[in-house]
């Protein structure tokens, strides 16, 4: 146990149960005459599960050896049968296999239908909890019906996280009166529910949810306007790491150390890809061998990528994974809707380009040598499990590193901080310059997406972008920068005049010193910022457009094809005409010598720095107009409220043309017309 508790201590878990906290068997449960003898038994399991002492407690319940965790209720599970296990490939060569591999079950379910259900009549201790908008669970169990309905487990703090799913006392006692009053009756009115998202994509259960703080997948994924890109974007990360605060991940954990999140909800993730997926994109999209698709295998300490030339056809790909390669697909975004979403939301909440790799693994083998990487990565398990090993940076040089590593033998990288089985619907996070290594287990394949962030988003990168700026700026507007250097410098500076004490070399180093100082003067901190925003826009996807919002833009609106001539609807802009920006990030105004131009990422490429940067020239006059919508953003606001000064004043329209066919603006409900 001590050994177990000083390998947790290097990280930080967040489990849905722990097996170390369980209450006596003899505990007594005060309960109420109509409670169900099954309902009794389900609330002392949940106790147990939960850590909860009931209302008479035992003394010989056991503290947590889990201090730092995430508590959920974890559903029983069911024994499976063992698979026979693929065959290994040969280094090299590709073998025809009739191995069976583990596939995944057809069979859909709510994880959120999993959650135990609470008898009402105990009464947990206070606790200073925060909701989390991702995951409150509540399951009511009707004694006339079988539907179960749920709701979201909750989140404390970092220093204390062991949460257990708490009910809103006003929520409740609605309940209660509602199955007073409707007893017996299968005509009673429904609650008022709003649908939450089933990990799959569809209506997962019906669930009550209080207020709107939530984003869920089904309607992430809808054609509904984005009311703000940028809250959505942080719904969605909430939702992503959750039960955990992203407040206290940035705060305890970013950059620091991993994370792992179990939940015991299978679906949780398989929203955003699945193998049958997989399998659809490789019989109906071009995809290349190296290009788009790696074959790799990790055998006896040696690393091999199996890739042959051309396109990977779906028969030799399974092919390969039939015998024991791991599959790597390098750009899923570009061929998978969800994912492009996923990438392209989360691009807002990071001010960075976000990308990720999908790996699919066949059972009992490894694609991978250990290395690190120098990206944030958020692992997100969509299928099946894989068994992770995380090992702590070597060295003060290779934590946050600005360049991934070469592959590691095993000897090079010591003992694992975390040994942990990954399961569907899990997550783990580990900051660039940890190691890692990942293998399946005999039992099962495995199916995961890494989703990457802030590769050489550093202060570093920010001032190696602002310091030949800073210079330039120096020699024009500082004329000791432009003195000379003296006369007999070279006779005490240098590499081997280094531990000399000549008072010239003492002077010198200070001289050093003092322009160093003065250069903070001239730094053009805010240039170097546009730099780096202009660098995002690059690296970005363009933001997947809705249908809704298509109808209110350049992409769905203006001039058209229709009942055989060309109507056109540009009288939609007047002075009165409602505007906004399409995205809260999606354009970046740059001042560039004389000229004041508008970067934007609408047009790029879903392959990463597939097209140059899409930028185009405004006059200077009309930069406080885009700089106003910036400004104003979620906010729609009339073409006639736009600043504008000199030989733009009274051209709003115009400008709001512009930005319109650049595809940056949308109109409220100006036009909406059918094809």
């Amino acid at each position: 146990m001590k050994a177990a508790q000083r390998k947790v201590s290097a990280f930080t878990v967040f489990k849905s149960r722990s097996k170390e906290n369980v209450n006596d068997e003899n505990t007594s449960i005060e309960t109420d005459k109509s409670i169900t003898k099954k309902t009794k038994q389900t609330a002392r399991k949940l106790r147990s599960s939960l850590r909860l002492k009931p209302h008479k407690s035992s003394q010989s319940a056991r503290p947590s050896c889990l201090p730092d965790s995430a508590v959920t209720p974890a559903p029983k599970k069911k024994k499976k049968t063992s698979s026979s296990t693929s065959k290994r490939v040969n280094r090299g060569r590709r073998f025809s296999s009739s191995t069976e591999h583990v596939t995944r079950s057809n069979k859909r379910f709510s994880p959120y239908k999993e959650s135990t259900i609470r008898s009402e009549q105990s009464s947990p201790p206070k606790r200073n909890t925060v909701c989390s908008p991702a995951q409150r669970s509540l399951s009511v169990e009707h004694e006339t019906r079988s539907r179960q309905h749920s709701a979201s487990s909750n989140v404390g703090s970092i220093s204390s996280l062991v949460h257990t799913p708490t009910v809103d006392p006003e929520f409740k006692n609605k309940l209660e009166k509602k199955k007073t009053k409707s007893a017996g009756s299968d005509d009673q009115v429904p609650m008022k529910k709003r649908r939450r998202f089933s990990a799959d994509g569809r209506s997962d259960a019906e669930t009550p949810v209080r207020g709107n703080s939530t984003v869920t997948p089904k309607r992430f994924l809808s054609g509904s306007e984005l009311e703000d890109s940028g809250a959505e974007a942080q719904k969605l990360f909430e939702w992503m790491i959750g039960p955990v605060e992203p407040d206290k991940f940035f705060k305890n954990l970013w950059e620091r150390k991993p994370l792992l999140v179990k939940r015991h909800m299978p679906d949780y993730n398989s929203i955003w890809f699945s193998t049958d997926e997989f399998n659809r994109i490789l019989r109906e999209e071009d995809i290349q061998f190296t290009v788009n698709l790696d074959v790799t295998t990790y055998t006896d300490g040696c690393r091999e990528t199996h890739n042959p030339q051309g396109r990977a056809h779906a028969p030799v790909v399974w092919d390969y994974y039939q015998n024991g390669c791991s599959i790597r697909l390098l750009n899923p975004q570009t061929f998978s809707q969800p994912v492009w979403k996923l990438l392209s939301t989360l691009q807002e909440y990071f001010s960075c380009g976000v990308g990720a790799n999908v790996y699919l693994t066949p059972p009992g083998s490894q694609g991978f040598a250990p290395h690190f990487d120098d990206i944030e990565a958020f692992v997100i398990q969509v299928e099946g499990k894989k068994h992770w090993r995380l090992y702590s940076p070597r060295t003060e040089a290779e934590s946050l590193p600005r360049f991934s590593s070469t592959n590691f033998n095993q000897s090079d990288i010591g003992e694992p901080i975390l040994d942990v089985i990954l399961e569907a619907g899990d997550l783990l996070y580990f900051p660039r310059g940890f190691i890692h290594q990942a293998d399946t287990t005999e039992e099962s394949h495995s199916l995961h997406m890494t989703v990457s962030t802030c590769q050489r988003n550093t202060w570093g990168d920010l001032l190696e972008k602002m310091m030949p700026q800073i210079l330039k700026i120096a020699f024009a507007q500082d004329a000791e920068f432009r003195k000379s250097l003296p006369r007999d410098y070279t006779q005490y500076m240098g590499v081997a005049n280094s531990d000399s004490t000549d008072p010239n070399r003492m002077q010198f180093l200070q001289t050093i010193g003092r322009l160093m100082s003065k250069l903070t003067t001239y730094a053009p901190v805010d240039s170097a910022a546009d730099q780096m925003a202009v660098k995002y826009l690059h690296d970005s996807l363009p933001p997947v457009i809705s249908k809704h919002e298509k109808q209110l833009s350049v992409f769905g609106g203006g001039a058209s094809w229709r009942n055989g001539r060309v109507v056109d609807d540009q009288d939609i802009f007047s002075m009165s005409t409602q505007i906004k920006l399409i995205r809260k990030t999606c354009l970046r105004l740059v001042m560039e010598e004389d000229a004041v131009l508008v970067y934007y990422n609408l047009e790029n490429s879903k392959v990463y720095h597939g097209k140059p940067p899409q930028s185009f020239e405004i006059p200077a006059e009309a930069a406080v107009a885009v700089e106003y919508l910036l400004n104003t953003y979620p906010e729609y606001v009339p073409i006639k409220s736009l600043p504008t000064v000199g030989d733009m004043e009274d051209k709003q329209i115009e400008i709001a043309q512009v930005l319109f066919e650049k595809g940056i603006l949308l109109l409220k409900d100006s036009f909406r017309y059918s094809p």
